[in-house]
């Protein structure tokens, strides 16, 4: 089983950045996604930005152009981050990483970020 852990949340005003890290247990090969979702309140939880094994990425709409994702596969662990521009009040959520390999999916604890003057 791998275990996913955020980290990187936390208050910033809107227009600022933040960088969110997830580092998995244990290094990921082969075919698999790996990326970010978010829940608001009251909202259902989205995808954010997904990366896959092969490096292709995918990005909501509303953050495209303003969000990175990217990954470091290192010899023992998988790190993937999320590079977040131009944060505006509506990005306001909490933040989960998630795996998915074949049918199986892990997720993270949730980092809380809030954006706000």
């Amino acid at each position: 089983q791998v275990q996913l852990v955020e980290s990187g949340g936390g208050l910033v005003q809107p227009g600022g950045s933040l960088r969110l890290s997830c580092e998995a247990s244990s290094r990921i090969v082969g075919i698999y996604t790996m990326g970010w979702y978010r829940q608001a309140p009251g909202k259902q939880r989205e995808l954010v930005a997904v990366i896959t094994g092969g490096g292709s990425t995918n990005y909501a709409d509303s953050v495209n152009g303003r969000f990175t994702i990217s990954r470091d596969s290192a010899e023992t662990k998988t790190t993937v981050y999320l590079q977040m521009n131009s944060l505006k009040s509506e990005d306001t959520a909490v933040y989960y990483c998630t795996l998915q390999i074949k049918s199986y999916n892990s997720w993270g604890q949730g980092t809380q970020v809030t954006v706000s003057s």
